[in-house]
């Protein structure tokens, strides 16, 4: 401000000299001069005006956001367990922030932009907000939310007050629009909509909305709904091109379809609101996406009331093992075939908050085998981050390893490291299997022969581990861990075993697992009688 008001009096002095041989012998211009500095006070106001406006929108901004991050602080992971939250924190780091800077940068403030600059290279970037909200999409199918109660903050036994706002949903439908996928698109547009119709305060014009949600309809093969929605468009604004366009267009490829069906009128669209159901999702990759869902929803389990009642619990201390004598371990049964144990208080607290420290530094996106080339990659069907932990690490993963030895009675020395994993908002693994199938199955130390998995903390919401092929669904009980075999005792394969990780609703899920290998075991699981034997 003070290079402003220096410039304006320079303006004034600068006015006054260039006049100064006229100045009494025309009033005329002297009252140029009087309008002249009039314009200038006036501009001065302006410039006053917008510093105390940026001022103002800026304290704005820092009470928000200090209120944010007094919550976030709090209780960070209990924070980031709803998954709202986390979207909500990549696009305010990816979106809102460079807005802020934006504003700041307006009369730059050196100490913001050095933070800003400092921490730039940590804060999320647009495929990460981009992720984020495909995982709100995920969660909204998995466990088929609408969303609004999304918006609300409304999610199965959790109610909140964290709101998506009119700009939210529609970033949301707009990054599924631009992914193709208009079947989300119409969903978010259409909460966008319905938000702004009930007076909603947002800077997002209804005829954007309409433009979008009007072209996703069509993609969804409704086209009476699309041409009502691009008239309603075309009525907002007569002169966008786009609309006038589509409209004829659509008109003209529905009068040809009701030629071809001998109808003179059109029907009227639905009146029903767009909602979850309305229209198919479209299929994808996953063959049993419906089982698995269902499963994840705690539907279509596959055991009856005749096949549980042969399903016990009891104390194991395989064979008379000496570390189990004093306390065997609390063994249930979960699943009768494939056999599926659970093991009790296999962790305790203190060695599960000392395995996650451990994990955290390294934690990295997790990866998968490429069945094509056998090469190690990311998928975006398993989204979660993961870290392998050595014996040397730290004493207690010696401690869970020999456990795991003790429990399962197997040879761990041939075992992959302990691998433990995070699923954060929308974390999940589609079905697959654990054993490797040819030609990628030559591993030393042969195939991953049994699975041992560690619930490192309980999930409030979802996080289930299902077995699309018999219908078994295990919820994560801190502490406890399950165990089941991947090969038939012939070491073929129990194609049975494909099983998955639900996407988490609410919470944070911590695992740790233990792949036993084939090697060594020749005498602790020896060969069956047939193909398929089992025990």
């Amino acid at each position: 401000m003070r290079k402003f008001l220096s410039f304006v009096l320079w303006a004034l002095l600068c006015c006054c000299w260039t006049t100064q041989a006229e100045i009494f012998t025309s009033i005329s211009q002297m009252t140029d001069l009087i309008y002249t500095e009039k314009e200038l006070v006036q501009s001065l106001s302006e410039y006053i005006k917008a510093e105390e406006s940026k001022l103002s929108a800026i304290k704005s901004w820092a009470n928000k956001l200090e209120a944010l991050t007094r919550l976030s602080t709090s209780d960070p992971e209990g924070y980031l367990a709803h998954p709202v939250n986390a979207y909500k924190l990549m696009k305010r780091l990816n979106t809102e922030w460079s807005e802020l800077e934006t504003l700041v940068l307006q009369n730059p403030s050196e100490g913001f932009i050095s933070n800003m600059s400092i921490h730039r290279q940590f804060f999320p970037d647009e495929e990460d907000e981009k992720g984020a909200a495909k995982a709100l999409m995920r969660l909204q199918d998995t466990y088929q939310l609408d969303s609004e109660a999304f918006s609300k903050g409304k999610l199965p036994g959790i109610h909140s007050n964290v709101m998506l706002t009119v700009e939210d949903c529609f970033d949301m439908g707009k990054t599924a629009y631009n992914d193709a996928d208009y079947y989300h698109s119409v969903l978010w547009m259409q909460q966008s909509l319905k938000q702004l119709d009930a007076a909603e305060e947002t800077e997002v014009a209804k005829g954007d909305i309409l433009d979008y949600l009007s072209y996703s309809v069509y993609q969804m093969g409704d086209l009476p709904r699309a041409i009502e929605l691009t008239r309603r468009l075309v009525a907002i604004d007569p002169s966008h091109q786009r609309a006038g366009g589509n409209l004829r267009y659509f008109e003209g490829l529905f009068t040809k379809q009701l030629s071809e069906l001998n109808q003179e009128d059109y029907p009227p669209p639905s009146e029903e609101p767009i909602q979850l159901g309305t229209y198919t999702r479209p299929k994808d990759h996953l063959p049993e996406r419906d089982v698995y869902e269902a499963l994840c929803r705690g539907e279509g389990l596959g055991m009856n009331d005749v096949r549980r009642s042969r399903l016990y619990c009891r104390y194991q201390d395989r064979n008379r093992n000496p570390r189990l004598l004093l306390k065997p371990m609390k063994e249930e049964d979960e699943w009768d075939s494939p056999r599926i144990v659970r093991y009790l208080e296999v962790l305790s607290h203190e060695e599960t908050e000392r395995i996650k420290q451990l994990a955290k530094p390294r934690l990295a996106r997790a990866t998968v085998r490429d069945p094509k080339t056998g090469v190690l990659t990311t998928a975006n069907y398993r989204v979660s981050k993961s870290a392998w932990l050595e014996e040397e690490d730290d004493p207690v993963i010696a401690r869970v390893n020999q456990r795991i030895e003790d429990i399962t009675g197997l040879e761990v020395d041939t075992a992959e490291l302990l691998q433990v994993a995070n699923y954060g908002v929308g974390g999940q693994y589609e079905p697959h299997y654990d054993f490797s199938r040819p030609p990628f199955d030559k591993n030393p130390d042969g195939n991953r022969l049994a699975t041992f998995l560690n619930y490192m903390s309980d999930v409030e919401a979802g996080g289930a581990t299902v077995f699309p092929d018999f219908g078994a669904a295990i919820w994560p009980r801190k502490g406890t861990a399950v165990f089941w075999y991947n090969l038939f005792k012939s070491g073929e394969g129990d194609y049975r075993t494909r099983h998955a990780a639900c996407p988490v609703l609410v919470g944070s899920k911590w695992v740790s697992n233990k792949w036993i290998h084939e090697r060594g075991q020749e005498f602790r699981r020896p060969c069956g009688l047939t193909e398929v034997d089992q025990s």
